[in-house]
């Protein structure tokens, strides 16, 4: 069965090299392209791809930023982000946003394949050349079974921040805030929220 891949990325050539490596794969085509993220989210809302390939670095957007939207408008589709740079700090950001995937651009055009056809499969797929402790704390998030956006809120009371002061930072009520601390609390096993940092930070969370 044919699986749908959409390309976005600033650079022209490599939106048009992603199409050309893929076209050997009969399993595999590219039904659109953007180069910016906002352009990306419109588009894929309407198209609605199997899988979406994500540049790192956009001009107008993160790469987590753009996948908490595509997240919204297209939760089914699996994403994978794409970077020049192995070592690059947003691979962490954007598998804790939820990619299913990183993989450095350089790749060969039957590991590219391989790599997507793993990924639509229900894999995780990270290419190895990425740095291991790039990683590791994606990997402590699925192991806490915290949320996103209950990591989020204890990365910030590990900053020190009041719940208001939370709630301003991230665009959530107070009582969300506090909501999603009550369960972060529970998950980790502590009793408060400095018991909490503690067990963050011993998880490898923080």
């Amino acid at each position: 069965m044919m699986s749908t891949v959409f390309v976005v990325d600033d650079h022209p050539v490599v939106r048009d090299g992603v199409t050309l490596l893929l076209r050997s794969d009969p399993t595999l085509t590219v039904i659109g392209s953007a180069e910016s993220g906002q352009a990306a989210v419109g588009q894929i809302a309407q198209l609605r791809p199997d899988l979406i390939l994500l540049d790192l670095r956009l001009p107008d957007m993160l790469a987590p930023e753009v996948i908490c939207e595509l997240r919204k408008v297209h939760p089914a589709g699996k994403i994978v982000v794409f970077t020049a740079h192995a070592d690059h700090h947003g691979i962490t950001a954007s598998l804790d946003a939820g990619a299913n995937g990183a993989l450095v651009k350089d790749v060969a055009g039957t590991d590219l394949s391989a790599a997507l056809r793993q990924v639509l499969r229900g894999e995780r797929v990270i290419d190895p050349r990425i740095e291991p402790h790039h990683i590791e704390r994606s990997d402590a998030l699925a192991r806490s079974g915290l949320t996103r956006r209950e990591y989020e809120v204890i990365r910030y009371a590990a900053q020190g921040r009041t719940n208001p002061e939370i709630a301003e930072s991230t665009g959530l009520t107070r009582n969300t805030v506090k909501t999603y601390l009550q369960s972060a609390l529970h998950k980790l096993g502590a009793r408060n929220r400095v018991e909490a940092i503690v067990k963050a930070s011993e998880a490898g969370l923080l």
